[in-house]
């Protein structure tokens, strides 16, 4: 929990990770290139009291994560969002055995999403069933631009990923993380495009599908899509540092989000360890629209409560402790929201 002012604030990282990209597990160069353009992310969008050495960056372990998320991050709860990356790494780039065992010494605080790769096939059907299994799986993350052998990624409309869909909805796994937007060497950024999240969102309205990093940035293709599907949410990992290296950008983003897909569909994240909850959630708490930026309303302080926390935690089903719960919102599913916050001047202008 966060305080700030007398106002307690629940917070949930929807997006972690605890990777392992030391040199020893580097299969091939490609995994330096991915973990280095992860480091130039983390050096060229923090305060410069919060970069870490180079080599303290490539792997973290359970500990240290522990003590970065909820000691001193404030997070009441965090959640695994793995990239797999066998191609690029060994035992994979986020250590899912690790990881999971952490989760479950600390199911109050940790929920371990796990991932699948359509283009396994049958095989990875099955493998899916028994992930599920294993880990009690609530949610997944997908990379869609992950390679596998001479692929360089898959679509989420594919025929073999609306199987793997049909397999979630089965198992109970209703919440589908997908990396959208900016590209990590060597992936190929236009195998993360948002455009098929508009296809199995229609298809398959009884899954959640939470966009990671808000398409960015395609954040006016995300925000088309995300505001005629009121199953799509906006996840803001790596859209949250730009609040300290570009603020006004931040608040164009802000802005956009919550004047097409409201307050209720968009979830804070760290992206850790990219980037320490820490400073984020001081900041955004912090954090205002520009009064010249006056086409966006103001972000009130129940909304930037829902962000921090309250939304992932309905997504989830989390025991929000009932101090720190808010009303539930009464806007509709589809459309902009809020059309009374444009700024009078501007309406009819010519």
């Amino acid at each position: 929990m966060y305080t700030k002012d007398g106002e307690d604030f629940y917070i949930v990282d929807a997006h972690i990770a605890l990777w392992d990209a030391r040199e020893e597990n580097q299969r091939n160069i490609h995994g330096k290139q991915f973990i280095d353009c992860f480091y130039d992310y983390h050096r060229n969008l923090s305060p410069e009291s919060e970069v870490w050495p180079y080599e303290e960056y490539l792997y973290q372990g359970g500990e240290r994560l522990m003590k970065d998320v909820f000691t001193d991050g404030y997070a009441d709860h965090a959640i695994f969002q793995p990239a797999y990356l066998h191609e690029f790494y060994k035992t994979g780039f986020g250590q899912s055995e690790e990881a999971s065992a952490l989760a479950a010494a600390h199911p109050d605080k940790l929920t371990y999403n796990h991932n699948f790769d359509p283009r396994n096939g049958e095989r990875g059907l099955e493998q899916l069933h028994a992930d599920a299994e294993k880990y009690g799986l609530k949610g997944v993350k997908l990379y869609t631009a992950e390679w596998h052998g001479d692929s360089r990624g898959w679509k989420l409309d594919d025929p073999w990923a609306y199987r793997y869909f049909e397999a979630c909805r089965e198992l109970g796994i209703k919440n589908i993380h997908v990396h959208k937007g900016p590209t990590i060497r060597p992936l190929d950024r236009d195998a993360f495009d948002v455009a098929d999240v508009d296809h199995v969102a229609t298809d398959f309205t009884d899954l959640n599908f939470i966009v990671e990093h808000v398409g960015l940035p395609r954040l006016e293709d995300f925000c088309w899509i995300a505001t005629q599907e009121p199953n799509v949410y906006g996840g803001l990992a790596v859209a949250m540092p730009f609040i300290h290296t570009r603020p006004r950008y931040f608040a164009q983003i802000m802005g956009e989000l919550l004047y097409w897909i409201g307050e209720d569909r968009i979830l804070f994240s760290s992206d850790y360890a990219i980037w320490t909850p820490k400073w984020l959630v001081e900041a955004f708490v912090d954090f205002q629209i520009p009064s010249d930026m006056s086409e966006y309303a103001p972000i009130t302080l129940e909304q930037k409560k829902k962000i921090l926390g309250l939304n992932a935690a309905a997504l989830y089903d989390l025991d929000v402790p009932q101090a720190l719960r808010l009303p539930e919102a009464d806007e509709t599913a589809t459309g902009p929201r809020d059309p009374s916050a444009a700024d009078p001047d501007l309406v009819g202008a010519r």
